[in-house]
């Protein structure tokens, strides 16, 4: 009796694993170390979302914007009462990738289904290897490295690729003819500012654009660029630009002034946030331009309203961390509305039907330019920047 109870519970628990949609096809191999939680059928009624990001320290007003804007998303959906539900949860990192396992490990253990991946590059590099081995599927909002996704066939970006900046900035300053001699200022201990720097220079020089000065900082010297200012105020850049974050930028900026140098700058989508940052001169920024996917005083309705209810809950502008994080939510609304999935699936099968998804499927959001967003195979987006240059305090389209 026990023998036939025995083969019956078996034949119904494989009855139900091939139910799930996507079939049981991951898009490559998978590891043995899938375990617990993460690689059990959920319980409960909506699919759990996690992502880890810098909450707390330096780089927490990038953490905070997803988490923020993820959560917009999410209730939005949630309050639709559609097929599709979410529970959400961020853990801190603090921008450190030890840190950021740890920070994955806890969002295994509660169960999470869905991936955000992590915000910042260093720390999803080492979190999207554990996405790859437990078949998680992870689309990151802000994590631009393309180590991040290199060779895991199931962790997407919707952020521009680093290389991707700095080809599509050297396209930008050349097509709007910005500049004829250009200095660059870069972190040379940062996969996020290097990525940027070396595309930036391959695609300068093809466009007969001249690099006057190449200087670099590390941690440890980034207080103090008045030998890279100098070098080139004497070399006769026209324009410097930045491939950094925006917190040594505001140093850049501030001491630019200070000794009378006032070229051109022109940043990437880690300046995105500056405006915001407590006890910077946003005077010190005027002019500044950068691109980034996202306008937040952009007049389509749906933008209008995010930015309206960002404003209302959070108390300050989105920037494109928030919108990338918004829309990130929503790409998973329609992949896991397309495949019919259900919140009772493993995270292995919604990791099969999510990689068909997102490899075949248009997605229009928040950022971009309004054409449609699609991915690559290798997990990178195809979406186009928007040229943005700040005055009064404020960021303004150029285009």
């Amino acid at each position: 009796m026990k023998k036939k109870f025995l083969c019956l519970t078996m034949a119904l628990a494989m009855v139900l694993s091939l139910a799930a949609c996507g079939g049981s096809d991951k898009g490559g191999s998978t590891s043995g170390s899938v375990a617990g939680s993460a690689s059990s059928s959920a319980t409960g009624t909506k699919f759990k979302i996690g992502g880890t990001g810098p909450l707390t320290g330096g780089a927490a007003i990038y953490g905070n914007a997803a988490k923020n804007g993820a959560q917009i998303a999410v209730d939005e959906i949630n309050a639709m009462g559609g097929a599709v539900q979410f529970d959400l949860k961020y853990e801190d990192d603090t921008h450190d990738p030890e840190k950021a396992v740890n920070a994955y490990n806890a969002l295994k253990d509660w169960g999470m289904q869905l991936s955000l991946g992590s915000v910042t590059s260093k720390p999803a590099e080492a979190t999207s290897t554990m996405n790859f081995e437990d078949r998680i599927f992870a689309l990151t909002p802000s994590a631009s490295s393309v180590a991040t996704t290199e060779g895991k066939d199931n962790v997407f970006q919707m952020c521009f690729t680093d290389p991707g900046q700095g080809t599509k900035s050297a396209e930008y300053i050349s097509n709007q003819g910005l500049a004829t001699k250009i200095a660059i200022i870069w972190k040379n201990d940062d996969v996020y500012s290097k990525g940027i720097h070396d595309t930036f220079v391959t695609e300068a020089a093809a466009k007969n654009l001249e690099v006057v000065s190449d200087s670099t900082f590390a941690d440890g010297n980034d207080k103090d660029f008045s030998v890279q200012l100098t070098e080139a105020k004497n070399a006769g850049a026209d324009l410097v630009f930045l491939p950094i974050y925006f917190e040594p930028a505001s140093l850049i900026l501030a001491q630019a002034k200070s000794m009378g140098y006032s070229p051109k700058f022109f940043g990437v989508d880690g300046m995105d946030g500056i405006l915001a940052m407590p006890g910077f001169d946003t005077s010190l920024a005027e002019g500044v331009m950068l691109l980034t996917p996202f306008n937040a005083d952009a007049t389509d309705e749906r933008t209008a309203a995010f930015v309206a209810k960002y404003k209302e809950q959070f108390g300050d502008v989105p920037n494109q961390f928030a919108a990338d994080a918004y829309d990130c939510v929503y790409a998973y609304k329609q992949a896991l509305e397309a495949a019919n999935c259900t919140p009772d699936m493993s995270n292995e099968d919604l990791c099969a039907a999510m990689m068909e998804q997102f490899t075949t499927m248009t997605f229009d959001g928040l950022t971009g330019d309004g054409q449609g967003i699609t991915w690559e195979t290798s997990g990178a987006v195809s979406k186009s920047p928007k040229g943005m240059v700040i005055q009064n305090g404020a960021y303004v389209g150029l285009d």
